[in-house]
């Protein structure tokens, strides 16, 4: 696969870093452009889907906060308009016009807040995933839920609240309102420290969790947008929070959920120790793409 060329630029509170590989005519302005996205997993976790388009100009980036994005505002949290606004400058900076775009988890609730900002950058959109608790039944115990993963991290560290995020992402089914009964996971079930290094930097616990998931999409918004949008959920994860999620917006957009091979992390092949079906991931996805 072609080698990356890596680029930075400032935004307003972050330097964020994002990586072009070459494909299709090697030229970013023939309409090949595929931007992966997630959130806050950085471009590290896109090298074995990447590597699947290599007729294409493949672009991925890290979020702010994340690995070589640092923000410069010294904020605790991000807000998922941060993101969008960041969405928007790289794809701006890259002047490629409409690119396609694929996002997965908090990405893909950040993509679709830049759909409903500035639909007109992006020709196709394939939010797979994206965990928003506002758009599901149980959007209030589900709120809770994540508030409560947060205020466990701020309280006892990477430990007991990685413990609480992995039994709640994996569950399935709506949550009950007795859910703050049920015992607490513990770390040691999951491999996970108990003990408190006094750290409160995790870009998922104490960053980003609560502006993604407590995100409203503005499903008019999208239905007005002129880009196309497919909503996606791995074959596996059917009942689990983040599907879930999607297929609720799909429904509110009044498409079809497109259900892709293995998980919520099915296009990995090894990255961050996971394992999905990356082949057939990424058939689907191209499929996706062209409609």
């Amino acid at each position: 696969m072609a080698e990356a060329e890596t680029r930075t630029l400032t935004a307003h509170g972050a330097t964020l870093t994002y990586d072009i590989r070459g494909g299709g005519s090697g030229d970013v302005s023939d309409g090949s452009v595929l931007f992966l996205v997630g959130s806050p997993m950085d471009a590290t976790g896109f090298a074995t889907l990447a590597s699947y388009f290599t007729d294409r100009t493949v672009v991925t980036y890290d979020p702010r906060g994340v690995s070589r994005s640092p923000r410069t505002d010294g904020a605790a949290e991000t807000a998922v308009e941060e993101h969008a606004a960041d969405l928007r400058q790289v794809i701006e900076a890259l002047g490629a016009g409409p690119v396609d775009v694929f996002a997965t988890s908090g990405g893909a609730v950040n993509a679709l807040a830049l759909m409903e900002r500035h639909g007109d950058l992006v020709r196709t959109l394939v939010a797979h995933e994206p965990p928003t608790a506002q758009v599901l039944p149980d959007r209030e115990v589900m709120l809770a839920v994540c508030a409560d993963i947060h205020a466990t991290y701020l309280r006892a560290g990477l430990g007991p609240a990685m413990a609480k995020f992995i039994a709640v992402t994996s569950r399935k089914g709506p949550f009950p309102a007795s859910w703050a009964d049920e015992p607490a996971p513990s770390p040691a079930d999951f491999g996970l420290p108990a003990e408190d290094d006094g750290s409160r930097d995790n870009p998922l616990l104490g960053q980003n969790l609560r502006g993604c998931t407590g995100y409203r999409p503005d499903l008019a918004a999208l239905r007005a947008a002129s880009t196309r949008v497919v909503l996606a959920a791995g074959q596996e994860s059917e009942g689990e929070f983040a599907a879930r999620a999607a297929a609720a917006v799909a429904e509110g957009l009044g498409t079809e959920l497109a259900v892709f091979p293995s998980h919520h992390a099915g296009f990995m092949g090894g990255e961050y120790g996971q394992h999905g079906a990356p082949e057939p991931f990424a058939k689907t996805l191209r499929h996706a793409l062209t409609g």
